[in-house]
């Protein structure tokens, strides 16, 4: 099951805010991802990691769903319009794919797992059939 979440400001004064994204949940990899207009990220899915997507500007469809082993979609695809200051949560098994609907969308890859650097395609899987079409 999917999470989508609105991260509320933890604190706030004059100089500005602080947004505590995890608290006590540390993560094995951290990317920022940069997007223009129309520009399609994810198509994928994770058998063991889980994935945490954080917007902090622009807004995206996501398209998400449920599939097996082998990447075959086994429920219905759900779309949303997400934004600044929510966060996804993308447990093993759920194929997700981000569709930019703005220019210089920006957001923070989050993983527990095997995601980054060298292990990148380590647990990613990518699906024949694409979520957006």
């Amino acid at each position: 099951i999917i999470k989508i979440m609105k991260v509320k400001i933890s604190h706030s004064d004059n100089r500005g805010e602080i947004f505590d994204i995890f608290v006590n949940s540390p993560k094995d990899h951290c990317s920022l991802i940069t997007s223009k207009i129309g520009a399609v990220r994810g198509n994928h899915f994770h058998k063991i990691s889980t994935q945490y997507t954080f917007i902090i500007s622009g807004k995206f469809k996501i398209y998400r769903a449920k599939v097996d082993e082998n990447g075959t979609i086994i429920n219905e695809i759900k779309v949303d319009t997400i934004g600044e200051n929510e966060l996804i949560e993308h447990q093993p098994y759920e194929a997700h794919t981000l569709v930019s609907l703005e220019d210089d969308g920006k957001i923070l890859a989050f993983a527990c797992g095997k995601r980054g650097g060298e292990f990148y395609e380590d647990d990613t899987y990518r699906l024949e059939k694409k979520l957006n079409n």
